[in-house]
């Protein structure tokens, strides 16, 4: 009897390699949650929302404005004032773009009235992002970058940001200045970099330009034009890398491809901030920047082109680059047909003439570029901001649809291309 319960007893344990196995297991477990949730593939960066600044109606102004108020200051030549009537004429822009109480001539330029610029348009367009994302607190945003390429004063915008909304201690801080038109593009990728890393986070980005503090008011001619299309505007994006965040986002990031040629000294002066002789300051623009642009947007899309074409466009680019380099045909280049693998093209509007060679070069029609062309036209070229203005434009008209591809392409100083493409996770009702 006691036998039999002894081995009755001991049937009933657990063999030793059945423990083992069931540990293993369980380790096992706890190193794929652990690399799923720490090491796993880089988190997805969506587009919760964004706004795009209207500063009011009391700030629009047409060129003949402007340039009347210019005239009555007796700043400008009359050769000055000729040309710069002459450069608005074709700018492309119309009469509702918006423009600071300074070229109203209500008043001086000073740093006073920079700040309330930047405080109008960068505080108008956080706010309206804020009513448009209502679950999102501003204590929530893990990282904030303001981008302002020309006007970039201490404290810094950011920290005029952080001092009128609440925000978290820990909040880690960027402020980019001197990249040109480009820098909302490297805020991109900069917040993109950063959502790779810090998992469940929010990143908030501010693309802006101050006309009040890059007026300029000499006669030199090459430092004239931007007072002819440039104009006042600033955007507010808001992204996330949470997989919870997807249900309610917009789009989301597929690729970003950055490219500059500043090892040339061309390409580095082609934009340039600088003194006239009579000592007055502002932005210069060479004879050849649209040759610089077009050297960077050949490089870029070089990049970006076997990322997204489809692969029977890939074999005729490469078919016909062989045949140019290698067997020395006497062939034209060919320009890969970019409409395969985008449905929406968001081009900076720097001006009509580059709008112009861009549809040329890529071989676009007018629906392809009515975003850019009407943004020029109603906002002028608002700088980094100009992009975000297009893709609200396309919105509103109703033409993103779930599964469309959308190309952010822009120009900056240095001389930078960069481009961004999405995809849209759904219908974007206007």
């Amino acid at each position: 009897m006691i036998t039999a319960l002894l081995l009755a007893s001991t049937t009933h344990e657990p063999p030793l390699h059945s423990i083992m196995i069931l540990m293993a297991s369980i380790l096992l477990l706890v190193l794929l949650l652990f690399y799923f949730i720490v090491l796993g593939p880089d988190p997805q960066v969506y587009l919760i929302n964004f706004s795009c600044n209207r500063p009011g109606e009391t700030f629009k102004l047409s060129y003949k404005d402007i340039l009347k108020m210019g005239k009555e200051r007796g700043k400008f030549s009359p050769e000055a004032i000729a040309f710069q009537k002459m450069i608005s004429e074709r700018a492309g822009i119309g009469n509702s773009a918006y423009a600071p109480k300074v070229a109203i001539g209500q008043q001086t330029p000073c740093m006073i009235e920079a700040r309330k610029e930047a405080k109008l348009v960068i505080f108008g367009a956080i706010d309206e992002l804020l009513e448009k994302t209502m679950f999102m607190s501003t204590k929530n945003i893990n990282f904030l970058i303001v981008n302002s390429s020309l006007f970039s004063p201490t404290p810094s915008l950011s920290e005029m940001i952080t001092n009128r909304y609440p925000m978290r201690e820990d909040l880690k801080i960027y402020n980019l200045s001197g990249m040109g038109c480009s820098a909302g593009l490297i805020s991109l990728d900069l917040a993109s970099q950063l959502l790779k890393v810090h998992r469940n986070s929010y990143a908030l980005i501010v693309s802006t330009e101050n006309i009040t503090h890059s007026g300029y008011y000499g006669n030199k001619r090459s430092m004239l034009i931007p007072n002819c299309i440039f104009r006042m505007g600033s955007a507010a994006i808001l992204l996330s890398n949470r997989t919870a965040d997807r249900g309610r986002a917009k789009y989301q990031l597929t690729n970003l491809v950055r490219t500059h040629t500043g090892a040339s000294d061309d390409s580095y002066k082609c934009v340039s901030c600088e003194e006239d002789d009579a000592g007055y300051l502002g932005v210069a623009l060479s004879k050849n920047l649209m040759l610089v642009a077009g050297e960077a947007l050949k490089t870029n899309i070089m990049t970006l082109g076997p990322q997204v074409l489809p692969i029977y466009e890939k074999l005729h680019f490469l078919t016909n680059l062989l045949g140019r380099k290698v067997f020395k045909m006497k062939i034209s280049a060919y320009v890969p047909d970019f409409k395969l693998a985008f449905d929406h093209f968001c081009i900076h509007a720097g001006g009509r003439t580059i709008l112009d060679e861009m549809e040329k070069s890529l071989k676009l029609n007018e629906w392809d570029m009515e975003p850019s062309r009407m943004t020029l036209y109603r906002f002028g070229n608002t700088s980094s901001s100009s992009l975000w203005y297009e893709l609200a434009y396309s919105e509103e008209k109703g033409r993103i649809k779930k599964g469309d591809r959308i190309w952010q392409i822009a120009f900056g100083s240095g001389f930078k291309c960069n481009s961004v493409v999405w995809r849209a996770l759904r219908n974007v009702e206007p």
